[in-house]
């Protein structure tokens, strides 16, 4: 039995939980937000609480258990308070500003490099260096703070470039001559 897909999800008021065919709706204060099921797992709604549990015990009903419970988990706890991931731009000049719902930043190359907000996730700004990214779906937050990181990743030397907060780059010691100086 999964561990995680054997507890109960319990829906917090000013959440609703449906279920239509194969979808679970789940629409809260701030969206609605839908996601298929696999046919290897079933889903019941009782109250206020939502259960997984796997037809069979092959290994699809195993691997889909915990991961439908997990989804529908994150389906609920999005729409009641939302999801943020940052980023930090490290680097001299590397700098970032809001146009509206799009950000431009300027990462060290011939050009100013755009991102246009995707439907579905807002965008914020600290400073100059850096960025929020938030929204109501985990796996389109992660995509979009993934794909701003991918603009300029850490590069390992200096450790400039755009990283996620609190996230630590192994910087290697460059050239054997240089290294041998200090």
């Amino acid at each position: 039995m999964s561990r995680i897909g054997k507890l109960p999800v319990t829906v917090p008021s000013g959440v609703d939980v449906k279920l239509d065919d194969s979808v679970v709706h789940v629409k809260g204060p701030k969206g609605e937000l839908k996601q298929r099921i696999l046919p290897v797992v079933e889903v019941t709604i009782d109250g206020g609480v939502v259960t997984v549990a796997r037809k069979s015990d092959d290994k699809p009903g195993r691997s889909a258990h915990g991961l439908t419970r997990t989804l529908v988990a994150n389906m609920i706890e999005g729409v009641t308070k939302g999801f943020r991931k940052s980023l930090e731009l490290q680097g001299v000049g590397y700098r970032v500003n809001k146009a509206g719902n799009d950000l431009n930043f300027s990462l060290g190359y011939s050009h100013p490099v755009t991102y246009a907000a995707p439907e579905g996730i807002a965008f914020s700004v600290e400073g100059t260096n850096r960025v929020h990214v938030d929204g109501i779906d985990k796996q389109r937050v992660g995509q979009v703070a993934a794909e701003i990181r991918n603009l300029r990743p850490p590069e390992p030397y200096k450790g400039k470039g755009v990283r996620y907060e609190g996230e630590k780059v192994r910087k290697k010691l460059g050239k054997a001559g240089k290294a041998g100086k200090k």
